[in-house]
């Protein structure tokens, strides 16, 4: 077979990154823009492989009970996949179903890559999460190529995708985009504080902001947090709160109340999400410390953390830091860290072996560890179970990217 070829497949996974899994002569076949249970029509785009082929679906030929209407025209398998948005990979399916499915890739890369057996369950971000799982995201980045298109990217390419419409994203941002025209190629960004007012960030390629970043207020609960305006915060209008909630619940239910004269690290920190709420959970003096790379990001984390007086914001790179400590911490800084808890809230690549090692020779009473790929979760949580820390009850994952097949896990570990 060649790139090109018209096959027709049953379809029986889902493999993580939004794609899905048939078999054409016992060679497995990715393909997007489908589900389990369907049979399809699919063109080969990729057959160098001997392991597998990718492919783009054409037509739905048997369709699953739980495929319906996608929520985003712009994205449906009705178009040419070449013309398809990206960033809606599970749009055409029941929310429900969704959830199900992102439980079955945490739960599968966990026994596939971890060795691991361990409940899952995929909750919402919250109680007004919309029905359908659209008008969330507060953060949207869009494309502008040299022809002036304005749009995100079809999946899988730098192709831009003009739409009239953005289903994912509040209505602010929807409307935002909406008046967007051309301008110089690269990208995009609008961002929609608590104030509720949209920012237009322009990002040319080949640029650096030559003005100082606005910096901006998001809320969690009655708690301000000052972020700059293209810096990182979680895209989805519940996610903060919703994390907050699921880390203290975790950090609760594995070692009770937080020991105060202890030694309590947020790792890869951001502006001081967990640190505060691990500080909030003990006290004004609690010593707790958040570490992050982005020098920007730790500025502002000394800001949000500044009513603690234990509390503090290091500007390190995490793997560096843990490092410095086995090497370097004292005996007494040593005992008040295996007194302690570290919340750990990797990129998508993971912790890795050298942060994971490192906390378990510190020997923290407890992790508390934030994932959003299941893939990098599961081998860090191999590791940790190579050093005697086991996860202490299942894995919460949260929902905070509907109709995408992105997914948050939470899940303490104890020694």
């Amino acid at each position: 077979m060649h790139n090109g070829d018209l096959i027709d497949l049953d379809i029986t996974g889902v493999a993580h990154g939004g794609i899905f899994v048939g078999r054409h002569e016992g060679r497995v076949v990715f393909v997007p823009d489908t589900l389990p249970g369907e049979r399809v029509r699919v063109r080969l785009t990729d057959t160098r492989k001997k392991a597998f082929w990718r492919a783009e679906a054409l037509e739905v030929l048997e369709a699953a009970p739980e495929r319906r209407p996608h929520v985003w025209a712009s994205a449906s398998i009705d178009r040419a996949p070449e013309e398809r948005a990206g960033g809606a990979e599970f749009g055409h399916i029941a929310l429900a179903h969704q959830r199900a499915l992102k439980e079955r890739v945490i739960r599968e890369s966990l026994e596939r890559v971890g060795r691991l057996e361990l409940p899952v369950e995929v909750r919402t971000a919250g109680a007004d999460e919309t029905p359908d799982g659209t008008g969330w995201r507060t953060r949207v980045s869009l494309h502008v190529d040299d022809a002036g298109r304005v749009g995100p990217f079809a999946p899988r390419s730098h192709r831009v995708v003009e739409t009239p419409d953005l289903p994912l994203a509040t209505a602010a941002v929807a409307r935002a985009a909406a008046e967007l025209r051309g301008g110089a190629v690269g990208r995009i960004d609008l961002v929609q504080p608590a104030d509720g007012r949209v920012r237009v960030l322009p990002r040319p390629d080949g640029t650096r902001d030559a003005a100082p970043a606005e910096v901006v207020e998001e809320r969690v609960g009655d708690r301000v947090f000052r972020v700059d305006a293209g810096g990182f915060w979680q895209v989805h209008r519940l996610a903060a709160t919703a994390l907050t909630d699921a880390v203290t619940e975790r950090v609760r239910a594995s070692v009770g109340d937080l020991d105060p004269d202890a030694t309590h690290l947020d790792l890869y920190g951001g502006v001081g999400l967990f640190a505060s709420a691990l500080a909030d959970m003990s006290g004004v003096a609690t010593r707790v410390i958040s570490v992050e790379s982005d020098a920007r990001a730790t500025e502002h984390a000394g800001e949000n953390l500044a009513e603690w007086v234990g509390a503090r914001a290091e500007t390190a790179r995490v793997d560096r830091y843990v490092g410095g400590l086995v090497a370097d911490a004292s005996e007494r800084e040593r005992e008040r860290l295996s007194r302690g808890v570290v919340v750990l809230d990797p990129p998508r690549a993971g912790a890795g072996r050298d942060v994971v090692e490192g906390l378990a020779a510190l020997g923290p009473s407890a992790v508390v560890y934030v994932a959003c790929d299941p893939v990098a979760l599961a081998r860090d949580l191999a590791i940790f179970a190579e050093h005697g820390y086991r996860a202490d009850g299942g894995i919460r994952g949260l929902d905070l990217f509907p109709n995408s097949h992105h997914v948050e896990a939470v899940v303490a570990l104890r020694r």
